[in-house]
């Protein structure tokens, strides 16, 4: 069994446009339940960044705190046709691993965003957890795709 959870949708709007929406990673706290993103705007590569899950979202010490940093960022183009991709490495201190979001054309007004992630506990191999961690994320990634989904429906995701 893969230890990566991940999920896809499409949404009717240019990849260039998904990729902005997807990748400003502040618009995670609205479709992550109970957190908190603290990340400077444009990321760019070596940019660190935090993200709390817990109690309101806060950095409350019941909070769980995934420090993360900005590894590779390309954007999609679609003249020609080629993904986009961001990669973001878990730097603790409980979270290790990664996390990927890839932005694919799919014609000129619609693109297909997949999200990755691939999590285990610092200290614990990771074969010991990857029987709750991988079905707790994929409904992490799900979830928040399906949220993509609809602020895109209503109109969030058309603007610039």
């Amino acid at each position: 069994m893969s230890r990566r959870a991940s999920a896809t949708t499409h949404l009717p709007i240019p990849a260039e446009r998904a990729w902005d929406l997807v990748t400003d990673v502040r618009n995670h706290a609205r479709w992550v339940p109970f957190t908190r993103i603290d990340a400077p705007h444009p990321l760019r590569v070596g940019d660190r960044f935090s993200a709390a899950t817990g109690p309101a979202g806060s950095l409350h010490r019941l909070a769980l705190v995934d420090r993360m940093e900005v590894t590779a960022t390309t954007s999609p183009t679609t003249a020609p046709p080629a993904p986009g991709r961001a990669v973001y490495r878990k730097l603790g201190p409980v979270l290790l691993g990664g996390a990927e979001v890839l932005v694919e054309p799919a014609g000129p007004d619609a693109s297909d965003v997949t999200w990755v992630e691939d999590i285990h506990l610092r200290g614990l191999p990771r074969w010991a957890v990857a029987w709750i961690s991988r079905p707790l994320a994929t409904l992490m990634v799900r979830g928040a795709l399906r949220k993509v989904r609809a602020e895109v429906a209503a109109g969030v995701g058309n603007r610039r």
